[in-house]
């Protein structure tokens, strides 16, 4: 990585995305979409992606480069773009011990209201809905046409994804996942690290670290429950199996 830094093309901050995959596609376009800052390239942790184009976007090196891509590029700015709640948290870790800025991408269609209190390195997809008085922590993925209502708060490096329904005082804790259309109901607490499956409806509290599926949302425990979880859970989450079965569950 030797050579000049590229003129800048405008006054807007130039900013890195970490993660070149699905969700990094997601996170380039918010980013074009709302135009608040200059994308200028990916960095991943697959080395082989290096010098690849995603997007129109080069990808620029491993996460391990990006202190000396921040001073070779004069970058200031930069977003975790990872699915992955764990591995987002702690990249957001390193970004910040770097002295990188953790910025939002908040898609135009997006609507939060204006009392929302927002922390950092947060993703608001298209179409997402927020409303009064809500709390969304860092490293908080709100995805695709999903609804916060009002005086919730979604703990630091949770992922509501699309569609999923968060009525009103609901506390989703730290590192959650609620998937695909999920509802959860007024007053309700979502553990720290738990599963919500994709269409499941919570009407009580989740314990922490827990995976509930189904209508009414239930814990999954039984050999016969786990063989549901293929058919609840988004492909991304088949990792979960795995615990399942470490538990004594299958």
């Amino acid at each position: 990585m030797r050579g000049k830094s590229p003129p800048k093309s405008d006054a807007r901050p130039r900013c890195i995305i970490l993660g070149s995959g699905g969700h990094g596609r997601v996170v380039l376009d918010v980013l074009v979409q709302a135009n608040r800052y200059e994308p200028v390239g990916f960095v991943d942790s697959n080395r082989q992606l290096t010098g690849r184009r995603v997007d129109g976007l080069k990808v620029l090196g491993h996460p391990d480069d990006l202190p000396e891509l921040r001073r070779l590029l004069e970058i200031e700015c930069a977003i975790v773009a990872v699915g992955d709640n764990g591995a987002r948290r702690e990249l957001a870790d390193r970004l910040d011990a770097w002295g990188f800025e953790l910025i939002n991408a908040i898609h135009p269609s997006a609507n939060l209201a204006r009392n929302v209190n927002t922390g950092r390195n947060i993703v608001v997809a298209a179409g997402a809905l927020v409303c009064a008085h809500c709390q969304i922590g860092d490293s908080v993925i709100l995805n695709t046409g999903c609804i916060v209502d009002h005086e919730s708060v979604i703990g630091t490096g949770t992922h509501v994804c699309p569609g999923a329904r968060i009525a009103g005082r609901v506390m989703i804790e730290s590192g959650a996942f609620v998937g695909i259309g999920a509802t959860v109901i007024q007053s309700v607490r979502v553990g720290y690290e738990a599963v919500v499956g994709a269409g499941a409806v919570v009407i009580r509290d989740v314990a922490p670290m827990s995976t509930v599926v189904g209508v009414p949302a239930r814990q999954i425990k039984m050999a016969q429950e786990a063989r549901e979880v293929r058919d609840w859970l988004l492909p991304e989450l088949r990792r979960t199996e795995a615990e399942i079965a470490s538990a004594g569950l299958v």
